[in-house]
């Protein structure tokens, strides 16, 4: 996944979920946020953030916040993206075999999945997580309790149930990372509907990125500890 347009700047402060005050160019500007995520860890004072200009007269916004440099450790933080990265991974790596179709959302009962992919031997369900939290070098998730995510880990496992596949990905977007686990301080219940999820058959994977200023691609399994 390639962005145009990116420019260095710096991140000043963040009054609400969606939208970011930063320095480019020796001005202040306004940039919406695309990740609604807590973020803390991320957008501290005077970080170094890339955004991207947006060539839209009519945006309130002229810059959309992509990836932020923490320490030497650059991470995407663009929660839009993931859904974008599996889907040229999903055509690209072979894992599923020769995929005859690939449906992005998908609804079976009660949930939406990000995708729904097709074989000569298989019916897939694929929900996708963005990852961007980390603590030296482990990545986790969530960053903030969700119920729908568990939501959508126990209907994965109903979709097995009904004589599908199910798997869920989680998207890291950085790199060089020691491994993943689920954030059962922030969401315990997210932790165990995972683990159970494992048990029953939903096949869970994590997938580094290689991130660069203005590009973003999936890389390499990471492994898991759940």
């Amino acid at each position: 996944m390639i962005y145009k347009n990116i420019k260095k700047a710096t991140f000043l402060n963040r009054p609400n979920r969606f939208i970011a005050h930063i320095e480019l160019d020796g001005k202040v500007e306004v940039c919406h946020v695309k990740n609604t995520g807590r973020c803390k860890e991320l957008l501290t004072e005077n970080a170094t953030v890339f955004v991207q200009e947006s060539d839209n007269p009519n945006r309130k916004t002229k810059y959309d916040l992509i990836a932020v440099l923490k320490g030497d450790r650059l991470i995407n933080m663009d929660s839009q993206i993931p859904n974008k990265v599996f889907g040229e991974w999903a055509k690209n790596s072979r894992f599923f075999g020769d995929i005859k179709l690939l449906k992005a959302e998908k609804t079976f009962e009660n949930s939406r999945f990000d995708f729904y992919i097709e074989t000569e031997t298989d019916k897939i369900f694929v929900e996708v997580k963005g990852v961007t939290l980390e603590e030296d070098g482990v990545v986790l998730f969530p960053d903030a309790p969700t119920e729908r995510g568990v939501k959508h880990i126990n209907e994965l496992c109903r979709c097995i149930e009904n004589g599908y596949k199910a798997y869920i990905f989680f998207i890291i977007q950085m790199d060089n990372v020691k491994y993943f686990t689920p954030n059962r301080k922030t969401h315990a219940a997210f932790a165990d509907a995972l683990k159970t999820a494992k048990v029953k058959g939903v096949g869970v994977y994590a997938l580094d990125c290689k991130v660069s200023e203005n590009s973003i691609t999936a890389d390499k399994f990471v492994k898991i500890r759940l």
